[in-house]
């Protein structure tokens, strides 16, 4: 689909008179549709469910700017492309980022909002460095320690060293097969992820713009979460005005793959009580 002068893939399902719901995938330059779809593909016996590939992301095309501006107006771009007046915005880790960014630009636009371990600034990042540093489950190179969150990265093949050393702190119940499949599966866009964080990073704080979403808002995380940890979860929802916090006991960063029963149940839940699914 041609969105913004941009080639995005674009992917939907359910039925097409369904409450829509747009997802937005986290790690720009290293995520892609394909966990949205796994993980709220569930949610299309009752919604119309549209997962994408972000410009600079998977499949689509590498066309800048690579801005937290450009991705909500993709996002709504597509949300007019399919006539919808007004969706579910949902978005997990990085595209958490992207989900608020949206609510708050477009808050007429936005039923309800559904996020997954996320963040509204970095003031917490300094835990995941010593998080790494600190882990038993494998030895992490100091270079790769050095380059959590920063953007600072010469090549795809570089990224993709960086993504096999992190890869074993993102679930509580480590499984290396798991993160095998993970890495083979993943298409690198180092100059995306460069921009996520090396420019967009160093600028972002959402906190005083929280008051200003009005939807209600489902902020979900897991407790053992290495990259987003709880206590960012827990200041999204005290500012967001009807925002709630579901803390998933037995996940890291992936509650909606670690457990993903409770996790559908929680958001069914949520979109009940939200108006959305009735």
């Amino acid at each position: 689909m041609k969105i913004n002068g941009a080639e995005l893939v674009v992917e939907a399902f359910g039925p097409e008179d369904g409450p829509a719901m747009i997802v937005h995938h986290g790690a720009p330059g290293l995520g892609s549709r394909s966990e949205p779809k796994r993980s709220f593909g569930p949610f299309s016996d009752r919604l119309r469910v549209i997962v994408f590939d972000a410009r600079g992301s998977g499949e689509s095309s590498d066309d800048e700017p690579f801005t937290h501006e450009q991705w909500v107006a993709d996002v709504d771009a597509i949300r007019e492309h399919f006539g919808y007046e007004k969706i579910v915005m949902a978005g997990g880790s990085y595209g958490g980022f992207i989900a608020m960014e949206y609510a708050i630009a477009h808050p007429d636009r936005v039923s309800a909002l559904v996020l997954r371990d996320t963040a509204a600034d970095t003031s917490h990042d300094y835990l995941a460095v010593e998080r790494a540093r600190n882990t038993d489950r494998s030895v992490i190179p100091e270079w790769v320690i050095d380059r959590i969150g920063t953007g600072r990265f010469e090549s795809n093949e570089q990224l993709r060293e960086y993504w096999r050393a992190i890869l074993p702190l993102y679930d509580h119940q480590h499984d290396p097969a798991k993160d095998e499949a993970r890495l083979a599966a993943t298409r690198f866009h180092y100059r995306t992820h460069n921009a996520a964080f090396g420019q967009n990073m160093p600028r972002y704080d959402l906190k005083p713009k929280l008051p200003s979403i009005t939807c209600p808002t489902l902020v979900t995380v897991g407790r053992h979460d290495w990259r987003t940890p709880v206590e960012a979860s827990q200041v999204i929802a005290d500012l967001v005005p009807n925002g709630e916090l579901v803390v998933f006991e037995n996940s890291g960063h992936s509650p909606q793959l670690e457990e993903p029963e409770l996790f559908q149940q929680v958001v069914r839940d949520f979109l009940h009580r939200a108006g959305v699914l009735r």
